[in-house]
C-alpha cells in the first residue's frame, strides 16, 4: 500500500464492517487481532489498520507491535485457516500495519473459540 492510498483511507468518514483502525502504539493483543480479522472475514473481507488513531480526524501515530510479520501471519493462518496478508507501511509519521483480510469461504462463517464474530457499528460482537 502506498502512503497516498493510506492517506485516502484515513479520510473515510467512519469505520465500517470492511475497515477498522486501531492506535496500537506499543502493543495489541494477538487474540484481539484474530477476532477482528474473523469479523472482517465474516463481513466479506476488509482491512485492519494498526498505528492510526481510530477517531476522526485520523492521523498516523505509529505502532511497534507485531515486530515479526512472518510469525504474525503464520499465527493468523493457524487460527483462522485464511491467508491474511500483512503489510508494513513506512509512513513519515510512523510505522503502520495493514492486514488485508479476505472474505470467508462462501457458505462458511469463520469462528474463534466457538464464537462467530462480526462488527455492529464500531463494536465487535458474536453473531
Amino acid at each position: 500500500m502506498t502512503i497516498e492510498a493510506l492517506n485516502q483511507l484515513l479520510q473515510a468518514p467512519t469505520e465500517n464492517e470492511h475497515l477498522e483502525f486501531k492506535e496500537a502504539k506499543n502493543n495489541f493483543h494477538f487474540d484481539t487481532l484474530v477476532k477482528y480479522c474473523c469479523a472482517l472475514a465474516n463481513e466479506r473481507g476488509g482491512k485492519m489498520i494498526l498505528g492510526v488513531s481510530d477517531k476522526p480526524p485520523r492521523r498516523v501515530v505509529g505502532t511497534t507491535t507485531f515486530k515479526s510479520p512472518g510469525r504474525t501471519k503464520t499465527g493468523l493462518i493457524e487460527r483462522l485457516h485464511l491467508r491474511i496478508d500483512m503489510e508494513e507501511v513506512a509512513h513519515p509519521d510512523g510505522r503502520v500495519l495493514v492486514f488485508h483480510v479476505p472474505s470467508r469461504p462462501l457458505g462458511m462463517a469463520i469462528q474463534v473459540n466457538g464464537a462467530y464474530w462480526m462488527r455492529r457499528g464500531e463494536d465487535l460482537v458474536p453473531m
